[in-house]
């Protein structure tokens, strides 16, 4: 049997919500895994069914960059000791130059991204030079770089470099990408994958794994009830229709106007542009969650 401590419990009450000794119990009952006792609790009713929060680790910044055309965009974090050095606008320009070098190389991982340039400076000599400047241990821990051919990418830095967004636009005008109401709905949309961290742009774009095994928690959350069979599968359909209406991004509340869906502020813009215009992908870094 695994040895369950006070730090285990405390991460499970975080990230589910449950009670001290329900955690402790499912953590029991999951030997120590914590993912497996997130999906005890929620069998039982006792978690939301919301994303599980990645272990915070190191402060630091999120920073995103978009081409000049809109055509490509990047997104690290660059993490460092102290909440202090993350607002220091030295920090901010370091940070700053290392999503240009991931924006005008194309990096394949981190060490190539060490060896790009920029400023006619090798990121790796930045980072050395930024952590004999600020004084704390300066790291990269993440990157990714995007690109559309018909369309552009919008980005959004929430909370100080808290959470960085892209969003990936498809339309077929040239013109659309400078069209203010596009430009405001762009920014929207980027804004509400900030606030309500959606899983997918659409249902079908989910893993087969992923609703597999949302559908066993609410099969069993269903079994609960000691209803009929027949009863117990219109229960769990009914809870997997409320997870892709509050994960799939489409199919969201518009956090603006929550009478009306995302995909229904989407086309309704499209119709005052005179473009089709669809959200074909996203990403959304959250400092210190992986």
């Amino acid at each position: 049997m695994a040895d369950i401590t006070a730090a285990m419990v405390k991460e499970l009450r975080e990230m589910t919500g449950a009670g001290m000794m329900e955690c402790k119990k499912a953590l029991t009952e999951a030997e120590g895994e914590i993912d497996a006792a997130v999906d005890v609790l929620r069998t039982r009713g006792l978690a939301a069914a919301a994303k599980k929060a990645g272990r915070e680790t190191n402060e630091g910044v999120v920073a995103a960059l978009v081409s000049e055309d809109g055509k490509s965009a990047a997104l690290v974090e660059v993490n460092c000791e102290t909440d202090f050095v993350s607002r220091n606008d030295v920090f901010g320009g370091y940070a700053a130059k290392v999503v240009q070098a991931v924006l005008e190389s194309d990096p394949a991982d981190v060490d190539a991204l060490k060896a790009a340039v920029v400023d006619g400076q090798s990121v790796e000599e930045l980072i050395t030079e930024a952590i004999h400047t600020i004084g704390e241990n300066i790291q990269i821990s993440r990157f990714i770089r995007r690109s559309v051919e018909a369309g552009t990418i919008s980005s959004y830095i929430h909370g100080g470099g808290r959470i960085g967004v892209l969003v990936l636009f498809c339309f077929k005008s040239t013109e659309t990408a400078a069209n203010d109401d596009f430009k405001a709905m762009a920014k929207d949309i980027a804004m509400q994958v900030a606030a309500s961290c959606p899983g997918a742009v659409c249902r079908d774009d989910f893993d087969s794994e992923v609703v597999s095994h949302e559908m066993d928690i609410y099969r069993a959350q269903a079994a609960e009830s000691g209803k009929p069979e027949a009863i117990q599968e219109k229960m769990a359909l009914g809870r997997m229709e409320k997870f892709y209406k509050e994960s799939a991004l489409v199919e969201q509340a518009f956090i603006k106007d929550p009478d009306k869906t995302v995909r229904a502020y989407i086309e309704g813009v499209s119709k005052i542009v005179g473009d089709e215009i669809t959200v074909v992908g996203f990403d959304r870094f959250v400092l210190g969650q992986a």
